[in-house]
């Protein structure tokens, strides 16, 4: 068998030319349904000299297609004109539709990858937004990637002021107060911002001579920042945005910090953190077991790492003895290598991936949706067939897709099933963006273990603690809100954003 070391390399090494795929199990309708969902991917690129934006924005993008699927947008700074294109689909799909490459070449570029979690799926809440002058003039464009909790009140504070908004994702509340506050200067205008926003948000963006990236003061969604050269940055949500530009990580951007270039000082990235005393890191622990791709580094942690470590400490959690272990694609992988590395029971890549299908397949009855699994991936049934398994996933949710894997393995003649979930039970919705079921649909909400356990059809079944969580991430400062129900930040209003 090849060493475990060799499956890491060519692990990872995959995800350079092919998109990250999180859980490869689940039908693009259960992404949805049966899956926390990332509401996008961020990014931005700033230069004292033209760049190939058009190309490198791209590059960047794709490396964060996991981060949102649905649609794609950039703006480009160039000769002090803001243009801005966004559309429905895949980031490569939407490069294809600019006509004309040259207008979108310049020396700063944003974009952003869109997942919904707040507003409704038209085109009008497709990011970057902008903001436009009396002249019809792009001024002011921006990306976020997060939640806000109070922007239905502050969205009516506005509109009694006479801002008239044209969408209805709470990104656009950041884009009017940081419009309607630039008499203040940029950096002004952000810091008002900032004091008047609640929630979860990381942000890029440019008017038509700056650029600037900021975070909140919990720092729950992640943002990193990277340099091509001294007077070339790159912002982006994980640092394989900065690989895939030729960027060397530089650090996270710190929770409450702007980061913003002045027009009077070419080439100069500034730095500002608007209230010390409030800045606290508690980025989102999910990131690490499930979000952010595995080659990516966040707060100087690798999350491969994290993912190799949660098998072993899930093995150290609950041994048990058996043939083999498997990981569900793309996610769990890491984790059965770790737990293979621990327990040593042998790992195989026994569930194999077709490689070339796409997420386009529309077919009406549920029949035919257990079918699309089946080209997804297949497994390999002379590895485990009369053969006791070990099966680890990133998670379980509602748990329809979790049974569907179970009755795969059975189907294949599996002796014996071991079901390990490298994540807490997931017990409550996150209201700092990500999209969650309710509680009722958590299926952890509402079964015991051996509850669920009984439900899946499994010889055993075992969760990774919160307390191993926390030790493998080497600290309590993350967010665990979607394990033990106790968020950074209140939860705000329990509606749809604009109903």
């Amino acid at each position: 068998m090849k060493s475990l070391d060799i499956h890491k390399s060519e692990y990872l090494k995959q995800f350079e030319t092919q998109t990250y795929g999180r859980n490869l199990f689940r039908t693009q309708e259960e992404e949805r349904l049966d899956a926390p969902n990332e509401e996008c991917g961020i990014f931005g690129m700033y230069s004292d000299n033209d760049l190939d934006t058009f190309s490198l924005s791209q590059f960047g993008l794709f490396a964060l297609q996991h981060r949102g699927q649905e649609a794609c947008g950039i703006s480009v700074l160039k000769d002090g004109k803001i243009t801005n294109m966004k559309d429905e689909g895949l980031v490569l799909d939407v490069y294809k539709e600019i006509q004309d490459p040259e207008a979108f070449m310049g020396n700063s570029a944003i974009g952003h990858t869109r997942y919904t979690t707040a507003g409704d799926k038209k085109k009008y809440n497709f990011q970057p937004f902008f903001a436009k002058n009396e002249y019809d003039q792009i001024i002011l464009s921006i990306a976020h990637n997060g939640n806000l909790t109070n922007a239905r009140e502050l969205k009516n504070e506005l509109e009694a002021e006479g801002v008239v908004f044209r969408a209805t994702s709470d990104s656009e509340v950041i884009l009017r107060l940081i419009q309607k506050n630039l008499d203040l200067g940029l950096r002004g205008a952000i810091k008002a911002t900032m004091e008047k926003i609640e929630g979860a948000y990381s942000v890029v963006g440019m008017t038509r001579n700056k650029f600037f990236a900021f975070r909140d003061f919990n720092g729950i969604r992640p943002l990193v920042l990277g340099a091509v050269d001294e007077k070339t940055y790159v912002v982006a949500s994980e640092s394989v945005a900065l690989d895939a530009v030729g960027a060397q990580y530089v650090r996270d951007i710190l929770p409450g910090e702007i980061i913003y270039t002045n027009e009077n000082e070419p080439g100069k990235l500034n730095s500002y953190m608007v209230n010390e005393a409030r800045g606290k890191q508690r980025i989102c622990s999910f990131e690490y077991i499930y979000f952010a791709r595995p080659d990516s580094t966040l707060e100087n942690i690798n999350v491969y790492e994290i993912r190799e470590k949660s098998g072993e400490k899930i093995w150290e959690q609950a041994p048990v003895e058996a043939d083999v272990v498997i990981g569900v694609p793309d996610s769990g992988v890491p984790a059965a290598i770790g737990f293979s590395k621990a327990s040593g029971i042998p790992f195989r890549p026994v569930l194999i991936k077709n490689r070339y299908i796409g997420r386009s397949f529309i077919v009406p009855t549920q029949e035919m949706r257990e079918r699309v699994v089946n080209l997804k991936l297949n497994p390999i049934i002379s590895e485990i067939k009369d053969k006791r398994v070990v099966i680890i996933d990133d998670s379980i949710v509602r748990g329809t897709t979790s049974k569907r894997l179970v009755k795969i393995l059975k189907d294949a003649g599996v002796k014996e099933i071991h079901f390990r979930s490298v994540s807490p039970p997931i017990i409550a919705p996150c209201y700092l963006g990500i999209d969650t079921p309710s509680k009722d649909d958590l299926i952890s909400a509402n079964m015991t273990t051996e509850e669920l356990r009984n439900y899946l059809g499994v010889d055993s079944l075992e969760f990774l603690s919160t307390d191993s969580l926390k030790e493998i991430l080497g600290s309590s400062n993350h967010c665990f809100g979607c394990f033990t129900e106790e968020y950074p930040v209140g939860k705000g209003e329990e509606v749809e954003l604009f109903n």
